[in-house]
């Protein structure tokens, strides 16, 4: 298991940032490794940002002292998790919990043990992490696709027809901090969050998939007048701190995962950016 470690960055720092400096600070590369879990530790909220594809031999999810800080992972800390390959399954404290594709769980704080498998080698499980701090033990919960809260938004004429899937989420699932879904653009729309917004109570992270390897997402973020740009490829992450906007144009049509954590587990608490704004 190897850990990569991200400092928070002040905004006006970030201005004079170049292409490269924006993406060693906010890109999450290379989630997605055969046979190995890659965890990225985040100082915005604290953030633990992951990818585990198990072959196969379970894959298990350990601490670190100089990070994490407790003997296991989910001591102080609770963890989303969302399938996106093969079918599999997480194993937490001896439970398993069968994740199909695009399937999410909830697994609580206070789990000692946790592991990820997948049910064929050949067409591997490819799960995404992501972990807040926590102060309570609510219930580990698996959340199918279809049993999310989906709200359909946008039109065809704005390139944003897309259905938004609501997984670990108050109406869902009960957590501390963190929220999560899913965001599917239909054929043909390209554009995620626009307008777009900031919520200085939380931060988000942004995991886009369902890309062939010749598309990419131009992922906007910074200041709403002092906008900045990375490009994505498939199963690459971006973390947004509370001060930027995120908002996304894809090359084609796409899929992501986003996930919230903060003061509040409002899912609408958010500052709108007037288009005029934007610089």
């Amino acid at each position: 298991m190897k850990i990569d470690v991200r400092q928070a960055h002040h905004p006006e720092a970030v201005r004079a940032f170049g292409t490269e400096a924006l993406r060693r600070a906010f890109l999450v590369e290379d989630l997605f490794e055969a046979g190995r879990i890659r965890l990225t530790y985040s100082h915005v909220e604290r953030f633990v940002i992951g990818g585990a594809v198990p072959l196969m031999a379970p894959l298990a999810l350990g601490s670190d002292k100089a990070t994490i800080g407790s003997p296991h992972f989910l001591d102080r800390r609770e963890l989303g998790v969302f399938n996106i390959g093969g079918p599999g399954a997480i194993t937490a404290d001896g439970e398993t919990f069968p994740l199909g594709h695009r399937d999410a769980a909830y697994v609580a704080m206070g789990t000692k043990e946790v592991a990820f498998s997948s049910d064929d080698a050949a067409s591997p499980a490819r799960f995404y992490l992501l972990s807040t701090p926590a102060h309570a033990r609510h219930e580990t919960k698996v959340v199918k696709a279809a049993d999310a809260k989906q709200m359909p938004l946008g039109d065809e004429a704005t390139a944003n027809k897309r259905t938004i899937f609501q997984m670990i989420h108050p109406d869902v699932v009960t957590s501390c901090q963190l929220v999560m879904g899913m965001t599917q653009l239909a054929e043909g729309s390209i554009w995620n969050t626009m307008p777009c917004h900031v919520h200085d109570r939380r931060s988000e992270v942004y995991l886009y998939f369902d890309l062939a390897a010749d598309a990419r997402v131009i992922h906007l973020m910074g200041e709403p007048d002092e906008t900045r740009h990375i490009v994505v490829a498939d199963g690459q992450a971006v973390i947004s701190p509370p001060w930027s906007i995120h908002s996304g144009c894809g090359t084609r049509a796409y899929t992501f995962i986003w996930g919230m954590g903060g003061d509040n587990i409002d899912y609408t608490d958010m500052d709108m950016v007037p288009m005029a704004e934007l610089r």
